[in-house]
């Protein structure tokens, strides 16, 4: 018997097929093929994708079909090439203690991400440094990693980390995530519930920037506040990226980048990769659906004498523990899948791929195709209905085909615009270098 989530996709699939089916001669079979044959020719890259160290032993790993939304046996299903492994740090105290656990922190996940693709399993994947490299990789056959680095909290004060970072992989760094750092007030400050500690960049931010550039990391805007990314387009002499951001014009959420931040990122001659996160692509639409969702899985649970916590209370747990919860859980997902369709589906529709494309659509329209990408922060909130983890990224592809994109701008958008601002930012770093900057 299927699963629910194997049916919605073939739903998805089959929807897909029949609004393209209408609007030319093509068949059904036709267009799925050719969709595939795109899919397999081009790179697909994905620029956000969290890790736990926990899923990073000998017991539990990315070569087995663990419950993450990224693995190798599940980025080999959908047909995913690139996979970007983020070095994530919460935001702590401006301390020198806070700076000390967050680097031990950040080490840590260098470390899972090396030995994964060093000693574990270096026939199945390899992390890629340069865009030469991830092509020779892809040629190979195998699956690529690559390493981001999220809020450079876990820099410190000493700007040397910086290239340190990058010596072990890192090739783009965000200068704040959920609260303000030591070198860029967050997009959380928008709220108000967080003052704003420097109306954009510190001076320590401005150094940074400067120091990024002459290292050769890309410099992510995606969690920043406006007022920092803006004076990181006039800082930068290379391009920028946003790693995980959608248009706020069609889902007003602060993460999201609005007309005038997209204009500049053009102008920058950066790329944003559009992220397949429920509120971003539609916060409305979201919430409707998930207010269902929970309305129902309560309901359930309590029949069974089960108490429903949150994804981030079950990262809070032991593996013991997050494993005899989910054992719990069982019965309640099962009853749901014989219930969701009826009782939230017809009434609150998830977002799906579709709207996902409509950003897409929204961004190629306003700041042309060359500066368009794509992410799902994936195991960091990310996942949508037709791209709930890696096995299901073509779908993503074929949503791209029946919208009339040719293989070219697919190839573009998936990952030969981020390609190019990393070759361009690795340029503009050896320029600075010969400077003797």
């Amino acid at each position: 018997m299927k699963t629910l989530k194997s049916h919605r996709q073939s739903l998805f699939i089959l929807a897909a097929i029949l609004v393209f089916s209408a609007c030319g001669n093509e068949t059904e079979e036709g267009l799925v093929a050719r969709a595939r044959g795109i899919h397999d020719r081009v790179i697909t890259l994905d620029t956000h994708d969290d890790i736990r160290v926990s899923n990073f032993t000998e017991e539990r790993n990315y070569t087995m079909d663990i419950d993450s939304q990224v693995n190798i046996p599940k980025m080999k299903a959908g047909g995913l090439d690139v996979a970007w492994f983020v070095v994530f740090v919460e935001q702590g105290e401006l301390t020198d203690e806070g700076y000390v656990q967050a680097a031990n922190s950040a080490m840590e996940k260098f470390e899972a991400i090396h030995w994964l693709a060093d000693q574990k399993a270096p026939d199945e994947i390899e992390i890629a440094y340069t865009s030469d490299d991830v092509r020779r990789i892809v040629a190979s056959g195998k699956r690529v990693a690559m390493i981001a680095i999220e809020n450079a909290y876990q820099v410190g004060l000493d700007l040397n980390t910086i290239e340190l970072f990058h010596g072990l992989g890192g090739r783009y760094m965000s200068l704040a995530h959920q609260g303000h750092s030591q070198f860029s007030d967050s997009n959380t400050g928008e709220s108000g519930d967080q003052p704003y500690l420097y109306n954009g960049l510190s001076d320590l931010g401005k150094e940074a920037v400067a120091e990024m550039n002459r290292v050769g990391i890309i410099i992510d805007i995606s969690h920043p506040s406006k007022d920092a990314i803006m004076q990181m387009f006039e800082l930068s002499r290379a391009p920028v990226l946003a790693s995980h951001s959608a248009a706020r014009a069609l889902s007003d959420v602060s993460r999201n980048l609005d007309d005038e931040q997209l204009m500049a990122l053009k102008e920058n001659g950066g790329v944003v990769q559009t992220v397949a996160f429920r509120t971003y692509i539609d916060v409305e639409k979201s919430r409707k659906h998930q207010e269902a969702m929970s309305a129902l899985r309560s309901e359930i649970a309590e029949e069974f004498g089960v108490t429903v916590i949150g994804r981030r209370e079950q990262f809070e747990l032991s593996q013991e523990e997050r494993a005899a919860y989910k054992e719990s859980m069982q019965e309640v997902n099962a009853s749901m899948e014989k219930r969701v369709d009826a009782e939230v589906h017809a009434v609150a529709p998830a977002v799906n791929v579709a709207d996902f494309v409509n950003h897409i659509d929204y961004l190629v329209d306003l700041i042309g195709i060359e500066h368009v990408g794509i992410s799902s922060d994936f195991d960091g909130g990310g996942g949508i209905e037709g791209w709930a983890d890696a096995s299901e990224t073509f779908n993503v592809t074929l949503e791209l085909v029946q919208r009339g994109y040719t293989e070219e701008e697919i190839g573009m958008i998936w990952s030969g615009n981020l390609l190019r601002v990393l070759d361009e930012v690795q340029r503009v770093a050896a320029e600075i270098q010969a400077e003797g900057i």
